[in-house]
């Protein structure tokens, strides 16, 4: 949705808006520019709608700033509760959700939401948790990227703009890799006739995986394919790795998803020497 707010004055129907967000404890930035604006009109064209939940002032003033320059259209929230409010409204496209947050944590809001909304928005966490352990509890929760604090504006940019451009075009193929199948219109991974629960990152990479099997992808192409060609910590995609391993190879199925040394990673059986 675009806004478009004249100089002197702001419609009925955005002051409504804003009365809404208020009682939930969130606010449209371009509404707050609006109001501050002082010549000719303040067009407003997001490219993606964002919900910033953050309660720290100066971090997200500075990140609502830099995303708006970038022509996202943002809104905030300050509390996980009002947050979570909001994110189930589904008027965004990506949530950027820290997890300390007060009166309900990141953590438990990605969990709701995922329960009440199915796949919903995408997630992009915040945190200054960067252990293994923290990351896996993170997208086991449901989030889609995770950005460890500090960061570089730029690198949050990036990834928002990966997961962006990640569209819900149904497909009607289907890959099929030894006892493994993936529906890539129904969404629906199967492994010997059980369903497999992945996050939407835990996806991409198993399709990437299924439609190159037998063969090795580089972790450059997976990391093209997820994050644009931009190289985060080396954890991360190694984190994905370790989920998408724990959710496919089950005790008792052979494995399917191995590591490649030094290259990167290959889904198939593999033959004894």
């Amino acid at each position: 949705m675009s806004w478009i707010f004249m100089r002197s004055s702001v419609s009925a129907d955005a002051l409504e808006l804003v009365s809404i967000r208020r009682r939930l404890g969130v606010e449209s930035r371009a509404v707050q520019r609006s109001r501050g604006a002082d010549s000719g009109c303040a067009p407003y064209l997001g490219e993606v709608r964002i919900l910033l939940i953050e309660d720290n002032p100066s971090l997200h003033a500075n990140l609502t700033e830099q995303l708006e320059r970038a022509g996202h259209e943002v809104d905030l929230a300050v509390d996980g509760r009002s947050g979570l409010s909001l994110a189930l409204s589904g008027a965004h496209d990506v949530l950027v959700l820290d997890l300390g947050l007060p009166r309900l944590d990141g953590l438990e809001v990605c969990r709701r939401l995922r329960a009440q909304h199915g796949p919903g928005p995408l997630v992009l966490m915040l945190t200054a948790r960067d252990t293994l352990d923290d990351k896996l509890e993170g997208f086991a929760a449901g989030a889609d990227d995770y950005l460890v604090k500090p960061f570089e504006g730029a690198e949050l940019l990036v990834r928002l703009q990966a997961l962006a451009r990640r569209t819900s075009r149904p497909e009607r193929d289907v890959l099929v890799v030894e006892d493994l199948r993936y529906d890539l219109g129904e969404v629906r991974v199967e492994r010997a006739g059980r369903a497999v629960t992945l996050n939407r990152v835990g996806l991409r990479i198993l399709r990437e995986l299924m439609s190159a099997s037998p063969s090795v992808v580089t972790r450059e192409q997976l990391e093209n394919v997820l994050w644009d060609g931009f190289s985060p910590e080396g954890s991360v995609l190694r984190s994905h790795i370790y989920a998408l391993r724990k959710a496919i190879d089950l005790e008792g199925l052979t494995p399917l998803v191995h590591t490649v040394r030094g290259i990167g990673y290959r889904l198939a059986r593999e033959e004894p020497a």
